[in-house]
């Protein structure tokens, strides 16, 4: 093990350094942003790198940036953690100090003294920068780890399931610079765990961690154990070690999990809402700025389908109906009529699917199939009622139904319902298995970011209006 540690005894230096590097990144990004303009703009006479105010602008990118990024925890482990997620994390961070860049500019009243396009192409070329920077970071660690360097030495607390996944996982992911010693059990039989050894019982562990370069404890017993846990944690406490607890909720169905603390006191969260803080924020901004300009350019669209409705059918141009969305928020969702008035009740009660037994009206049948009566939902997503990505939103009197009848049914509305989302882009859609549904409505949930979203709309452009289903 002597040979691994050299890396991780420069941690402190390894952040310092990657510290310095995003300091440089962020004034020369502003320098090199100038310089790309400067043949194109009128900036005003300068002596010296860049104009005094330009420098001034810099330096605020720079101080801003020092003090949000520990904030955001820029500068946190990234080991084994997506890079999706470090890369939303910069761009955050970024953003919020240029905002401290930009409401400074504003409150001493200089912003005409600053081109709008040097404060964009700083912003962007930075931004490039940091993100190249942390992707040949990840890749050079990744090297180091897979040739031996820069390793965390573990062993397990447990023999069971969880812990021969983990041991299985770790070996086939060398670049994450994991090395798993052994595993500590007082089962007898057991001496061996996916190739590991057993190194001893739960009660030589904590002497064993003592006398090797033993960097993480990770217990997976499973939590009916709790006295167990209690009793290592505190033979542990005599050892210098992370010790980690992993706790088996396999059989558990849960969205989001992760640990987090309240006032200092630890809570797993077990399924929470992905639309929390920045995810909030972010999904907001892109569902008004997509929504208003998706509406200014099918406006014209609108207004013929408008038309084609009111003169081959008796009745209103749209058609309401009471749906469910984020936390079990109500709302009237909009689309173009298709069907003769009521044709959706039969025998005064609503029943769900069975779209294609019902009569559609002479624009009806084409305004379905191509998905284009779903459009006015677009008003719904810029009132806020709705998103143009996520799950489908059903009736009140199915909600109520399906809540008891489809297991996790309910968890589908820890986002706002959607005017397309995996599942649709994915056939299911009109009379399609709603359990199947839910499955793939989860699955968004549980993996959503921003690049998701975007996915999501690219296919349904390209495949997501026409379809068997789509009816």
């Amino acid at each position: 093990m002597a040979k691994i540690g050299q890396l991780k005894e420069h941690a402190s230096l390894l952040v310092f350094i990657v510290k310095l590097l995003d300091w440089l990144i962020i004034c020369g990004g502003g320098w090199l942003g100038f310089l790309v303009l400067e043949p194109f703009k009128t900036f005003p006479d300068y002596t010296g790198l860049l104009p005094p105010n330009y420098l001034t602008a810099i330096s605020l990118g720079f101080v801003f940036s020092a003090w949000w990024f520990p904030v955001f925890n820029v500068y946190k482990r990234w080991r084994g953690e997506s890079i999706y997620e470090e890369i939303r994390t910069l761009f955050f961070s970024w953003a919020s100090a240029m905002l401290g860049v930009l409401v400074f500019i504003v409150f001493t009243k200089t912003s005409v003294a600053f081109s709008r396009h040097w404060l964009a192409a700083w912003f962007a070329l930075a931004f490039a920068g940091l993100v190249l920077f942390r992707i040949i970071l990840r890749l050079t660690l990744r090297y180091l780890r897979q040739n031996g360097f820069n390793q965390r030495y573990i062993v397990l607390v447990g023999d069971g399931r969880l812990s021969r996944q983990i041991a299985e996982k770790i070996a086939s992911s060398t670049w994450l610079g994991l090395n798993i010693v052994g595993f500590f059990s007082d089962t007898v039989q057991v001496q061996s765990v996916s190739g590991l050894k057993k190194l001893g019982s739960l009660a030589e562990m904590a002497a064993y961690v003592e006398k090797n370069a033993i960097d993480q404890v990770w217990i997976t017993l499973p939590l009916k154990e709790i006295d167990v846990i209690e009793k290592l944690c505190h033979q542990l406490h005599t050892v210098a070690t992370n010790v980690l607890m992993v706790p088996d909720m396999s059989s558990l169905r849960l969205l989001n999990q992760s640990v987090t603390q309240i006032d200092g006191i630890p809570i797993i969260n077990m399924s929470v809402s992905p639309m929390q803080s920045g995810n909030l924020i972010g999904k907001w901004i892109e569902d008004k700025l997509l929504s208003l300009l998706i509406l200014l350019l099918i406006s014209p669209l609108l207004v013929l389908i408008s038309l084609a409705v009111k003169l081959t059918s008796q009745g209103p141009v749209f058609y309401s109906q009471e749906r469910i969305s984020w936390n079990g928020k109500r709302f009237k969702m909009l689309k173009f009529r298709t069907l003769a008035v009521d044709a959706d009740n039969q025998k005064g009660a609503p029943v769900w699917g069975g779209a294609r037994s019902k009569q559609a009206t002479p624009i009806g049948h084409f305004l379905r199939k191509t998905s284009m009566d779903e459009l006015p939902q677009f008003i719904n997503v810029l009132k806020g009622d709705m998103s143009i990505v996520g799950p489908r939103p059903e009736r009140t009197v199915f909600v109520d139904q399906f809540k008891y009848e489809i297991d996790c049914y309910m968890k589908k509305h820890l986002v706002k319902a959607g005017i397309t989302g995996w599942a649709q882009i994915n056939g299911l859609r009109g009379d399609t298995c709603i359990k199947t549904r839910v499955d793939y409505d989860l699955y968004y949930i549980e993996h959503w970011s921003l690049w998701f979203d975007l996915k999501i709309i690219l296919l349904t452009l390209c495949k997501g209006f026409v379809h068997d289903n789509a009816y």
